[in-house]
């Protein structure tokens, strides 16, 4: 019998480099991506309810609760219940503990709403397989698949078309300036790279450090903002860093957890940060294995 309760982290992620190498008629960036996951998380606790209502327990500043991905995504689930599938009207309780940064580029509001599309097809017992719930989260976001299937991978397409891949075992410094970053700003803009060539998963696994590679919205980034720039060029100083995604976190790989936190203790005043290992398989998918 499905549990009635069920709590879950949504793990963030991040883009070990990000090439922009087109753009599709529709306006879309076609792009290459390594996505590392990694064990920092949000965590999201569900309940049942008969009622048929979703109700988000917890505010987020500036959003919604209707626009918030959480209730999009158990709204979309929500609608593919057939009417005789239960004699009550499914709905939930959800309660949301924030621990990524909003707009840094973590993939948080995207694993959120993962974690929700896994969570719920628990819950409420619609048993759809992951092609099915990874094609539903595309509908919410291009970065939503990849925390539904739950496992680093290489990125093409929009972002969409996943290859599963296994990286070393690398712990990350990921910091966050005081700035938030809006996406689209950042894909629109002129100066924006779109012809980077495209490179092979055999390549960037084989040549590590000796291939060239970086995120192609970083000096897009830096130009407009100038605190994602002074961490850069501060975490410089400790190791070779990047930016993830959009912004506005930054990352720098380190070997062991004490070489991370020794760098975290330093980081300059009004940034915020974390240590975390990264991972190839997400811990919510660990989590709900039998």
């Amino acid at each position: 019998m499905p549990p009635t309760t069920v709590t879950l982290p949504a793990p963030a992620k991040l883009n070990l480099f990000l090439h922009i190498i087109g753009r599709r008629p529709d306006g879309y960036h076609l792009l290459q991506t390594a996505f590392q996951l990694i064990d920092f998380s949000d965590e999201l606790s569900f309940s049942l309810r008969d009622d048929g209502q979703i109700l988000l327990h917890t505010e987020l500043t500036g959003v919604p609760s209707e626009r918030n991905l959480i209730v999009r995504a158990a709204r979309l689930l929500q609608n593919l219940i057939p009417l005789n599938h239960s004699p009550f009207a499914q709905g939930a309780d959800i309660a949301l503990t924030k621990r990524l940064p909003m707009g840094g580029g973590l993939g948080g509001g995207s694993s959120d709403a993962a974690t929700t599309l896994l969570a719920l097809n628990r819950l409420w017992d619609l048993q759809l397989d992951i092609d099915t719930l990874a094609q539903l989260g595309l509908q919410l976001g291009a970065d939503v698949p990849v925390f539904v299937r739950g496992h680093s991978s290489w990125a093409e397409g929009i972002g969409e078309q996943l290859t599963a891949i296994e990286l070393p075992t690398q712990w990350f410094v990921v910091l966050t300036p005081d700035c938030s970053i809006n996406t689209a700003e950042i894909f629109n803009a002129e100066q924006l790279t779109r012809n980077t060539p495209a490179i092979t998963i055999a390549a960037f696994l084989q040549g590590g450090s000796q291939i060239a590679t970086r995120n192609d919205c970083q000096p897009v980034v830096e130009q407009g903002y100038p605190a994602v720039k002074n961490l850069l060029e501060w975490l410089s100083t400790h190791a070779a860093c990047r930016m993830t995604g959009t912004g506005a976190s930054v990352f720098a790989a380190f070997s062991t957890r004490e070489q991370a936190e020794a760098v975290l203790a330093q980081k300059p005043s009004g940034v915020s940060g974390f240590v975390a290992k990264g991972v190839n398989m997400s811990p919510v998918h660990r989590q709900l294995q039998p």
